[in-house]
C-alpha cells in the first residue's frame, strides 16, 4: 500500500493526538486569542468551492485588523483586492473556512475554523474605517474550533530568520512573469510599475 485513503490508513502511519492536542480546542476567543488576534497583522484564509476545490488567500492590514465581536464571533474587512472573489465566492456554496493567525517574530500562530457570511452594514463597515474609507465589505465569522498550533513549521522554515531571507532580485519580477505567462507584448517594467501604482492607490 502506497497510497493513505481512510483513518484506518493514517493510523497505519501517525500515533492518536496526545490528549492535549486534542483538549487544546476550546472552541472560543478567550483573553488570550483575543490578545492574539489584537497583535496580528497578516492572516491565511481557507475555504472550498461548491466543486470540491479549494482555496487560501492571505489577508493583511494594521495589527487588529480582525476585530473580536465577542468569544463567538470575529469580523474581517475586505479590502481592496483583485475582485477575484474567490474566497467569497465558495462561501454561497460552503460557508466553512480556515483562518491562520500570525504575529511577526512569533513562532506559535492561532488556528480558528468556523463558518462565514458577508456583511454590508453600515454600523459593522464603520468600524473599519481607515483614513475615511469604508471596506468593501466585511466578513463575519462565527468560530467553532480554536487553539494554537504548534511551532515546529515556523522553526523548521526559519521564517523569521533574517539569515533565510532571500534576495527578491533573483527571481522574475511580477511584471516578467505575467508578460511570459500571457504573451503580453508589453515590457515588463511597464506591467511592475502598473502594479506598484495599484497598490499605492488602492491598499484601502
Amino acid at each position: 500500500m502506497s497510497e493513505l485513503r481512510t483513518q484506518a490508513d493514517f493510523r497505519t502511519v501517525y500515533k492518536p493526538p496526545s490528549g492535549g492536542a486534542v483538549g487544546k480546542d476550546i472552541a472560543r476567543i478567550d483573553d488570550h486569542f483575543a490578545r492574539f488576534i489584537a497583535l496580528s497583522p497578516f492572516l491565511c484564509i481557507g475555504s472550498s468551492g461548491e466543486d470540491g476545490l479549494c482555496d487560501v488567500s492571505p489577508r493583511g492590514g494594521e495589527p487588529g485588523f480582525v476585530h473580536v465581536i465577542d468569544e463567538m464571533t470575529l469580523a474581517m474587512p475586505d479590502r481592496p483586492g483583485n475582485n477575484r472573489l474567490d474566497s467569497m465566492s465558495n462561501l454561497t456554496a460552503r460557508p466553512g473556512v480556515g483562518l491562520l493567525f500570525f504575529i511577526p517574530g512569533f513562532e506559535d500562530c492561532l488556528r480558528v475554523n468556523g463558518f462565514a457570511r458577508m456583511s454590508i452594514d453600515e454600523a459593522l463597515m464603520r468600524r473599519f474605517d481607515h483614513d475615511g474609507k469604508p471596506p468593501r465589505s466585511v466578513m463575519l465569522i462565527d468560530v467553532k474550533e480554536a487553539y494554537f498550533h504548534c511551532p515546529k513549521a515556523i522553526k523548521r522554515a526559519g521564517l523569521w530568520d533574517p539569515a533565510t531571507q532571500v534576495d527578491r532580485a533573483t527571481f522574475p519580477s511580477p511584471g516578467q512573469i505575467l508578460r511570459d505567462q500571457m504573451k503580453l507584448d508589453v515590457p515588463a517594467r511597464a506591467i511592475d510599475d502598473a502594479i506598484d501604482q495599484n497598490a499605492r492607490d488602492e491598499l484601502y
